[in-house]
Formats: structure tokens, C-alpha cells, sequence
């Protein structure tokens, strides 16, 4: 499979068999430019403007908001879990999904707006994932540290941070990937990719954490 971070929390997945899988597409008042994204599938983890922007997406894409399993292609299954958007039981900013996906025999977790330390039972159902989506910035969501403990609490293979400050956001009150990335060694991440290929056969190849050109 190819990814592509375009920006914020909104990936794309592009399958082998050419399924097209977008993760919370943002809006302009995001700062970052827009894309009218292809997809088939549009994953949207709660609807709040920065994660749900689904009109800037093109064509018809099978759209997945709710809790549940979904088989929207006959090679893709998508399982999503409720979590919260805050520490406060989701008192604050209400709750947000989770989303395994499994696909050429991967496991890709998007963990949403996720805000606080994840339970007994979304870590097993989430657990092992190959490719982990997670935001890092704080304020809105966890931050770092709270991300890293929550990657290895997952035993996650690949790390694609999200949910950070960029040049695009400077006016927001998320930190940028700095205190993130001076958890890990620098032999273990990748900066300034355009894209990435993924398969399991070359998993043990991959570095540990990527960092998209887009998210600068």
C-alpha cells in the first residue's frame, strides 16, 4: 500500500487493488492547503470542522462515522472504537473513533482526536497495529509523552505522527513534533518523506517513525 499525509490528521491509503482510504479530511480554516481528494472510503472520527470536511473530498466515498465493524471493500475491513477527546470522559470536547483498518494483511490504526490514556479494551482491540496514526500535539489531544507510552503500549511497528503545530497552524495551541521526536533516536526517523510504501513482507525495513514533508 502507498500512504500520503496530506495534511493535519488526514491521511490517504491507497490500497494494492487501488482502494482509496481517507482519514478525517480537514476544511480551510485548517491553514493548510486544500486537496480534492479521490477516495472510496472516508473514515471521519467525529465531526468537528478540522476532521470532517468530507465535501472536499472527491467522488462518492462510502462514509464511516459511527462505532462498528464494516467490510466497505471486499479486501478492507475497518473496526471503529469509541474513545474520548478529552480526559474528562469526553465532558469537555465529547468523544471521538478510533479506527483499525486490515488490509493485504496490515493493521493501520488512526487514533482520531484521541485525549487521554486508551483502556483495557481498545488496546486489545487495537493492539499489534503495523501502522500507527497518532496525534502528539497536546491541548486538544494527547501530547508527547503521552503518545509515546500509548504507541508502545499498542507494540506499534511504523509511528506516523499527526495533530501538530506547523507552519500551517502557528496560531494554534499545539506544540509542534520537536518533544515528540526527542524520545526516539535519530537513526529511527525518517523526515521529509512525500510518501511511503508499506507491505508486510518489508515491515522489519521500514523506519520506526515517518515524518511527511507536508506536516513542516
Amino acid at each position: 500500500m502507498l500512504i500520503r499525509h496530506i495534511g493535519h490528521a488526514e491521511f490517504l491509503i491507497v490500497t494494492e487493488s487501488g482502494v482509496r482510504i481517507v482519514t478525517d479530511p480537514y476544511d480551510a480554516s485548517c491553514g493548510y492547503p486544500l486537496q480534492k481528494t479521490d477516495a472510496d472510503i472516508a473514515l471521519i472520527s467525529h465531526h468537528h470542522h478540522d476532521h470532517d470536511a468530507v465535501e472536499n473530498l472527491k467522488g462518492e466515498p462510502r462514509i464511516i462515522d459511527k462505532a462498528g465493524q464494516y467490510t466497505p471493500e471486499p479486501d478492507v475491513r475497518v473496526t471503529a472504537v469509541k474513545g474520548f477527546h478529552d480526559d474528562e470522559q469526553g465532558s469537555k470536547r465529547g468523544e471521538t473513533l478510533l479506527f483499525l483498518i486490515e488490509t493485504e494483511g496490515l493493521r493501520i490504526v488512526h487514533l482520531g482526536d484521541l485525549g487521554c490514556a486508551l483502556d483495557d479494551n481498545q488496546l486489545e482491540q487495537l493492539k499489534k497495529p503495523d501502522i500507527l496514526m497518532i496525534p502528539i500535539g497536546g491541548f486538544y489531544t494527547i501530547g508527547a509523552e503521552q503518545a509515546k507510552q500509548t504507541a508502545e503500549q499498542l507494540g506499534a511497528g511504523i509511528i506516523l505522527p499527526m495533530h501538530y503545530r506547523t507552519e500551517y497552524n502557528q496560531d494554534w495551541p499545539i506544540s509542534g513534533p520537536e518533544a515528540f521526536l526527542e524520545q526516539f533516536a535519530t537513526n529511527e526517523i525518517c523526515q521529509g518523506a512525500e510518501a511511503v510504501r508499506v507491505t508486510k513482507a518489508d515491515m522489519m525495513c521500514q523506519p520506526r517513525i515517518i515524518m511527511f514533508s507536508t506536516g513542516r
